[in-house]
This record gives C-alpha cells, structure tokens and sequence, in this order.
C-alpha cells in the first residue's frame, strides 16, 4: 500500500540509514585491516586469508554488493522525488542556505565518486585477490612480475608503491569523507536525534567518524608509499 515503510519517503530513508550504517562500519574494519599491512605483512596476508576465497567470504562479498546497490538506488530515487517535490523553486535560489553544507548539496555527486572509485578499487586488488582464487588461480601479473593471489600485501604494496595511484586514492578518500561528514548526520537524524539539542552534536560526531576512517585511510596510503620509496615509517 501507499504508506507502506518500504514505499514511503520516510521508510526509504532509515533503509538508506541502515545500509549506510552497514557501509560505515565495513569501511571502519577495512582501515583497520590497512593498518595492521603498514605494521606487518604477515599480520595483513593472515587476515585476507580468513577473507579468502572462503564461502563465508564469498557470501559477505555478495551481501555487501547488495547493501552498496541498495545504498546507491535508494540515494537516486531520494534525489529524484526531493527535485519533483521542490519544482521551479530550486533555480530561484541564488545563495546557499546557512547551515547547509556543499555535501549535503552534492551527495548524488559525491556517490557517483565514490562508484567509480569503488570500481578502479576493485579491479586492483577485488579482480586480483578473492577473483583470482575463486578462478583458481596461482599468479596474477603485477607489472612485470607475478605474485601469489594471497599475497595481498605485496598487491596493495605495488599500487601505493606509486606516486600516481596514491593521488588517485587520496582524491577518492576526500570525497569519501565529504560524503561521510553528511551521510552520518543524515544516518544519525533519520533514526530521531534531531533536536536542537543533538544538531550541533551530530555534526560534530560525523566529522569525527568521517575524520578517522578516511584519516586512517589516507595515512596507510601515505605510509606504504614512504615505506616502498624511501624506507621510512617501517615497523
């Protein structure tokens, strides 16, 4: 029916809340996976082991392509009613409403970011790691050389051993917190803290969040470059 939760605005938004809380909580176990690689490479080969071509593994993968597919949709249809629902009046606004942040304004934008980032992601390391186990295979070229799909220190090595790449990913992980420092304030507001009271708390919780995720992020890249390049930071 019409006011069902799965139709509703209402209910589009704490699905969306959730499966952005899913996503947030990934992304906090997957820097964490990072930085156990800049302290040790057995420690980082140990757990992509247990996160290997695994059913379990396997089964997590797929869920969480459904959950981002879920997230994506649900951010598209969102935007789509917001702009019918506003008109014309959109184009009368020549100003940015205090307190609204450029995030909040370019979430879709930010997304699509995020996707096509997630997709270069994949291809350098999903493609030659869990995939390439799952073809059975023994080797995965890496430049010149080939290397052992379990290896993944020595994969996510390669690429943030290069200058080009950790720019990209650092422009990647900038749109990744902008997109966070919203996106779990909006989570926050959807499930009712939305007082006056919590508005200027959860803005301050989803910078922090946003900030130590990407930071955490951001700073294996950094480091895996230095330790490749020049030997320091090492562990």
């Amino acid at each position: 029916m019409s006011g069902s939760i799965f139709t509703s605005s209402i209910g589009k938004k704490m699905f969306m809340s959730i499966s952005g809380c899913v996503l947030v909580l990934f992304l906090t176990f997957h820097m964490c996976m990072n930085l156990a690689l800049v302290i040790s490479n057995d420690a980082y080969n140990a757990i992509c082991g247990f996160l290997g071509a695994n059913w379990y593994a396997v089964a997590a993968t797929v869920l969480l392509a459904l959950v981002v597919l879920l997230h994506f949709g649900l951010a598209i249809v969102l935007t789509i009613q917001n702009r019918k629902a506003r008109g014309t009046i959109r184009y009368a606004v020549t100003k940015r409403e205090p307190g609204v942040e450029w995030s909040s304004k370019n979430m879709l934008v930010l997304g699509f970011v995020v996707i096509f980032g997630l997709i270069a992601h994949l291809m350098h390391f999903w493609l030659k790691m869990m995939y390439a186990e799952l073809q059975g295979a023994h080797e995965v070229a890496l430049g010149a050389a080939m290397v052992a799909p379990t290896d993944g220190a020595a994969i996510v090595r390669f690429y943030f051993s290069k200058w080009y790449y950790v720019a990209l990913y650092l422009v990647w992980f900038a749109a990744i917190w902008l997109h966070l420092t919203h996106g779990v304030w909006s989570m926050m507001h959807s499930i009712g803290l939305n007082s006056k009271v919590w508005f200027k708390r959860m803005k301050c919780i989803s910078w922090i969040v946003a900030t130590i995720i990407v930071g955490g992020f951001a700073l294996c890249a950094i480091a895996l470059f230095l330790q490749e390049n020049f030997g320091i930071l090492q562990f």
